[in-house]
């Protein structure tokens, strides 16, 4: 048999193989700066949703090609293929729930990825912007079933444990949050340890129905920005989307480099306020005179006496 380097040359091969696999990977994970939203929770039991998330396909010209579509990213090597997905999880900040990215190997149990990545609590950088969970360490995850748009998640013990009323507060708005991104969830059910539960902790926390964003408006910020989120790439046009709850459903959006120059100022009229949360979907134009760190800054002015009131600043990376 043909050796290379001492090795067999198909074992050679195969070890090549799978180290530029594992490299490619590791390269989408840290350089995905995509947005939007992810078309499905996926399946997890047999009793759960069937769809899967919108992925796209190239081929490669060559030895590897990389493509970028909203939340999938499919990288072609020769001889096979391998695909990521975006999905994002809410943790909380300033006491409110702000939204960050992960990317999570190609899954048809997507809902299940993304409530493993939460468990998993916030990144350094992360912790740095402000993020931190509420959900208790050693917290472990067990299933989720999602039928008829109700997700039921199964969580171990330790979710119940600790904390006062915000902390139970908080918690539960990060699961319902990162849950109902998709849009075949509408409602989230609590189980721990396999039990359906309708009360939480010794605070009685009651969620005797299936929860929805709905049910923790207080746990909302002001205005919610779910793309982009914090650490992304983006260039100019950009697409801002999330939700916000404002007077008279209008804010701004403000593009800053490193140094604190303002890029851009934009109005934002969103689809309800007043009290009442309404939906955005904006697009920003700027130009930075090169690439590298900037912020995403979203802020309202005050109905009192006109003062900016800012909500959340998310650290970006500007592409020129």
């Amino acid at each position: 048999m043909r050796t290379l380097l001492g090795k067999p040359l198909l074992t050679a091969c195969i070890s090549c193989v799978f180290v530029l696999v594992v490299t490619l990977l590791a390269f989408v994970v840290s350089g995905c700066g995509t947005s939007g939203v992810v078309g499905d929770a996926g399946t997890v039991s047999t009793t759960a949703t069937s769809l899967a998330s919108e992925e796209t396909t190239t081929t490669a010209p060559s030895d590897t090609t990389t493509t970028v579509s909203e939340e999938t990213t499919t990288t072609a090597v020769t001889g096979g293929r391998f695909t990521v997905t975006k999905v994002k999880v809410y943790f909380g900040k300033n006491e409110k729930m702000a939204a960050t990215g992960r990317v999570i190997p190609e899954t048809q149990q997507v809902g299940a990825a993304a409530m493993k990545a939460l468990l998993e609590g916030p990144t350094a950088a992360e912790k740095q912007a402000g993020m931190f969970s509420s959900i208790p360490e050693g917290t472990t995850f067990l299933g989720l079933e999602i039928t008829n748009g109700i997700a039921t998640v199964d969580l171990s013990k330790e979710y119940a444990s600790g904390g006062g009323s915000l902390s139970m507060m908080m918690r539960l708005a990060e699961v319902v949050f990162t849950l109902t991104q998709f849009p075949t969830v509408d409602g989230v059910n609590f189980k721990l340890d396999g039990q359906p539960i309708t009360v939480l902790g010794g605070e009685g926390i009651i969620i005797d129905h299936p929860m929805s964003r709905r049910d923790y408006e207080d746990m909302s910020p002001a205005i919610l920005v779910e793309s982009p989120t914090l650490g992304d790439n983006v260039s100019s046009p950009l697409r801002v989307t999330g939700s916000a709850n404002v007077f008279e459903a209008v804010f701004s959006i403000s593009v800053v480099d490193a140094a604190g120059l303002e890029l851009s100022d934009q109005r934002v009229q969103a689809s309800a306020g007043t009290g009442t949360r309404g939906t955005f979907d904006a697009t920003v134009e700027f130009n930075p005179s090169q690439s590298g760190p900037g912020s995403l800054i979203v802020y309202y002015n005050s109905p009192k006496d006109g003062s900016k009131v800012v909500v959340d600043e998310i650290p970006v990376t500007l592409e020129k």
